[in-house]
């Protein structure tokens, strides 16, 4: 059995995030804490498979860096993903040079977006180490399916076609995955993803295709797992 800790000193969405971490993976084990001292207490004490945390506790504005320090001395691997409400535009690379496995702002992502981020965090620590899996080269990758089974055309929507099956992509959300097919086994940053949007250039936004790219596939074929979250960094094509 999967255990997370939720770390989030504001009721109603320390309540909402378990809700949707139980709903999304039924009978794990999610512990609430609410400071930072009996956080950190238990992130040391206890085995966790995911800690999703906030920055600011209480009135420490910092505490959830000093629990990730202390993630990182003593129980290094952990996987963090960060919820705050700080902005994104600074804190995403501080947390980056932490070690965070990713970090979501509050108010702009949806249940969706946060269920996709959770379990792709999980089904990759659960796979294997971290370091392990990045530092194997791209050709050691999932291999990519073959041209067969998936054919695109991004210049008309209603094209994509799935294992002979017609997948219902928007325009923009096909375009983002002929980007990730193109470079199949590869990282595509969000950067690069950027270039194929015509608004929204941001990574919730970017987020949000992926996760619609995601139930397209998953309409179709449930077991769909093709799409990784490369925390911090972008996404890749590993069908």
């Amino acid at each position: 059995m999967h255990r997370v800790a939720v770390i989030e000193d504001d009721p109603p969405t320390s309540a909402q995030l378990r809700g949707w971490i139980e709903a999304a993976r039924p009978g794990i084990q999610v512990d609430q804490w609410t400071d930072r001292d009996s956080a950190e207490a238990a992130v040391l004490r206890e085995h966790y498979d995911l800690v999703v945390l906030d920055i600011e506790l209480g009135r420490e504005r910092n505490a959830g860096v000093a629990i990730i320090n202390a993630i990182n001395k003593q129980r290094a691997g952990t996987p963090v993903l960060v919820v705050s409400a700080m902005p994104a535009a600074i804190y995403r690379s501080i947390m980056k040079a932490l070690d965070a496995w990713d970090y979501l702002q509050k108010t702009t992502f949806e249940e969706a977006d946060f269920v996709d981020t959770f379990l792709d965090i999980l089904r990759t620590t659960t796979r294997e180490p971290r370091a392990a899996r990045e530092a194997a080269p791209a050709a050691a990758a999932s291999p990519a399916a073959p041209a067969s089974e998936l054919l695109l055309d991004p210049l008309r929507q209603g094209a994509a076609i799935w294992r002979g099956q017609r997948i219902n992509l928007p325009l923009t959300a096909q375009r983002i995955l002929a980007a990730l097919v193109a470079r199949s086994g590869e990282v595509v940053s969000y950067e690069e993803l950027y270039q194929v949007v015509k608004s929204g250039r941001n990574r919730d936004n970017i987020r949000k295709h992926v996760s619609t790219i995601r139930e397209a596939f998953r309409d179709i074929d449930p077991a769909f797992d093709g799409i990784a979250n490369i925390p911090m960094r972008g996404f890749q094509w590993t069908p």
